[in-house]
């Protein structure tokens, strides 16, 4: 029994950590220079995760948007992007699905200031996969 469940974990980890090319080939992200950044923060992985990057956080007309910026990542299934209060995902905010997209909208209704982290989670296997701690501009 003690095999068996330890074989299931094993297998639950490993399919979150096949290298890809989810984020090989992004195009470099054009921020308007208008746009003014408030938060950011270097992505660390997790164990056995590979992650490269930052995440960065601007406001352009009111309204904040995420931004991965020279972002590579282990691809796994069902990865999210989250705006976090802490670096564990159980207050946050799901931006939406990790893509070849590098800007992710944050609602309106969130307010930024009360978010420390950004976090890639695959939210299949509640595996976190990379952690940014966000640092005021």
């Amino acid at each position: 029994m003690k095999k068996l469940l330890l074989l299931t974990v094993i297998i639950l980890f490993a399919s979150c950590q096949e290298e890809g090319i989810l984020t090989k080939e992004r195009e470099k992200v054009v921020v308007n220079p208008a746009t003014e950044l408030k938060y950011y923060g270097s992505f660390r992985p997790t164990s056995g995760i590979s992650v490269t990057g930052e995440a960065k956080i601007y406001l352009e007309n009111g309204q904040y948007k995420v931004v991965l910026d020279n972002f590579s990542i282990s691809s796994g299934p069902d990865l999210k992007v989250y705006l976090s209060k802490a670096e564990t995902p159980t207050d946050f905010v799901n931006l939406g699905n990790l893509t070849s997209q590098t800007v992710y909208q944050v609602p309106t209704t969130v307010s930024v200031s009360d978010y420390s982290h950004v976090l890639i989670h695959c939210q299949q296997y509640n595996h976190l996969f990379a952690i940014a701690a966000l640092t005021s501009n």
